[in-house]
């Protein structure tokens, strides 16, 4: 049997790190049929800064995607596509586990960190739900709903459950935000009672920020709201070597896409340098839901060993490797069966 996933490459580095991560994919075995698509930041001003229906209709049919970065533009132009996928889709748990990894130097080396992140996907301030009520004056809508709040909280304590976790901490700002973030805590408490076997806490989100630089290993499942969800897991990405390392997903009730979490990076696109481990690690988290455990932990194998090796390193993590070097030293581990 064979699995159809939808790929966009996106643009940029984006379809450099796709064809890298294909290719490592392919490397474990597992049969897929991708229904390559283009989205880039080109096709959505043709089709009137929407995603394109064939993007939606291949999704639909696939129920899986692989995405690589799409520019989005700042301070005007189209909607990020990852929002707007979001919304279609009904793409409600962002998902990004990050850890230590070795061969990478970080100010944390005599601690390992290991965390995974639960974002609410579809509603918050990040929704972008914005009006000029006069000219120069802009509000934003902030919207919680107890429906949403209650869906990514059971999804973030049954995933900690499956993959027995100890902790899950519930980020807020209810101490300003009352109402807003309050039903988002009051949602998290009330879940929390069907996990009595899991550590239930709660921390504001600016003191959140200072004890993940301070201590980032008291934590172990962070579970936010979508806005402070988006700054924190960038922060927690720091603390491992950076965005170009981090795998993401976006997963839904029917749906689920797996994306690298980095930009575009046009400067360097096209030189044969980029970085594709943040969307081959995403893979790994793609196969994992396919259910193909054992060549998800084969390509995260390979991809942990070439790191610590350390000789086909790409340069944005103190290698002299290129994309290409670096790809065929993964798929090398991965024959070998590591």
């Amino acid at each position: 049997m064979s699995y159809q996933v939808t790929l966009l490459p996106g643009d940029g580095i984006g379809p450099e790190v796709a064809q890298a991560t294909v290719r490592a994919v392919e490397a474990t075995g597992v049969p897929i049929e991708w229904d390559c698509l283009e989205l880039s930041s080109k096709t959505l001003e043709a089709h009137g800064e929407e995603i394109p229906e064939y993007v939606i209709e291949s999704l639909e049919r696939t129920r899986v995607g692989l995405k690589g970065p799409v520019t989005t533009p700042i301070a005007g132009g189209h909607q990020s596509v990852n929002v707007m996928l979001r919304k279609r889709l009904e793409l409600f748990a962002n998902v990004r586990p990050v850890r230590s990894f070795p061969g990478i130097r970080s100010r944390y080396s005599d601690v390992h960190i290991d965390i995974v992140m639960f974002r609410e996907n579809t509603e918050d301030l990040y929704a972008g739900l914005e009006n000029e009520v006069i000219r120069d004056v802009i509000t934003s809508l902030k919207v919680i709903t107890r429906a949403a709040s209650l869906r990514i909280a059971r999804f973030a304590f049954e995933w900690a459950r499956k993959h027995n976790r100890r902790r899950v901490h519930a980020i807020h700002k209810a101490n300003i935000m009352k109402l807003g973030d309050g039903l988002f805590l009051r949602c998290c408490r009330e879940v929390a009672q069907d996990y009595p076997e899991i550590e239930y806490k709660e921390m504001i989100v600016d003191n959140t920020a200072m004890q993940l630089v301070m201590r980032p290993e008291i934590f172990d499942v962070l579970l936010m709201p979508n806005l402070y969800g988006d700054i924190i897991s960038d922060l927690v990405a720091g603390l491992v070597g950076g965005l170009g390392i981090v795998p993401g997903a976006n997963i839904g009730e029917r749906h689920a896409v797996f994306e690298a979490v980095h930009g575009s990076a046009p400067d360097i696109a096209g030189k044969g340098i980029a970085n594709p481990t943040a969307l081959m690690q995403s893979a790994v988290l793609m196969l994992a839901h396919l259910g193909e455990t054992e060549a998800a932990r084969r390509l995260q194998s390979a991809i942990e060993w070439v790191y610590a090796e350390g000789k086909y390193l790409t340069p944005d993590v103190g290698g002299t490797a290129g994309t290409a070097e670096f790809t065929d030293a993964v798929i090398r581990q991965i024959q070998k069966g590591t």
